[in-house]
């Protein structure tokens, strides 16, 4: 009997897309990379209200991202309320105390030592949005029964990046943060087991007094990312 989850292969026509040159694709690419080597990760946040269609419209753009087998195993909390932001800030807080505590263990704490990281948290509580991304482990059917999602970092990782970027695009800025572990984050939104937290994405507008670490602006040059043959 056929699984409603998996119809049978429908091919849709590819939409038309306006045919580019070689120039106008090199000087497009350029352009977007010159946006993107515009973007950084900064810590400091203004208050300053964001639309709710903003956020919206650039997860929605990340949901457009591949994945494998069209599972789409992703979800995306947007989280605005200030006690729910204080209540996430706690407990991410707690465990990043503990892992500055020696936790993290010494190399892990060297590596993040140029990047000026510490415990205090207050970009949680300041940024106007959180946008807690989970992978989803496996699917539900109406029934309750279970079905294997494929390539899930793999595919939640390329969702992430589109909505870095589509954020950055509508002039935003972002923090990933990753605190260990983060189950606290199904209770504290009511998501499921099946569901895994990857990162909370801390959005909004950079403060006044917003500023980079030097050390993240040195990115590896393209021939040390790059290999053609």
């Amino acid at each position: 009997m056929p699984d409603p989850k998996f119809p049978p292969y429908k091919a849709i026509p590819l939409p038309p897309q306006p045919l580019r040159s070689d120039a106008e694709m090199v000087a497009d690419s350029a352009d977007y990379l010159a946006k993107m080597s515009r973007r950084h990760t900064v810590r400091e946040f203004s208050p300053r209200t964001v639309p709710q269609a903003v956020i919206e419209h650039c997860i929605a753009t990340a949901g457009r991202a591949p994945s494998g087998a069209n599972q789409q195993p992703w979800h995306f909390v947007a989280v605005r309320d200030p006690a729910l932001k204080a209540e996430i800030r706690a407990a991410a807080e707690g465990e990043e105390a503990a892992f500055y505590a020696g936790g993290g263990g010494d190399e892990w704490l060297q590596a993040l030592e140029p990047l000026g990281t510490g415990v205090e948290k207050p970009h949680l509580t300041t940024a106007p949005w959180l946008i807690v991304i989970f992978a989803q482990r496996y699917g539900s059917r109406a029934d309750g029964s279970r079905y294997k999602h494929y390539y899930v970092p793999e595919s939640v990782g390329i969702a992430t990046g589109f909505l870095i970027s589509a954020l950055h695009l509508a002039g935003l800025s972002s923090l990933t943060h990753t605190p260990n572990p983060m189950k606290f984050l199904n209770k504290l939104l009511g998501r499921p087991v099946s569901e895994k937290p990857v990162m909370i994405l801390v959005v909004g507008h950079p403060g006044e007094d917003a500023s980079f670490p030097a050390a993240s602006a040195v990115k590896k040059p393209l021939g040390e990312v790059l290999s053609v043959r």
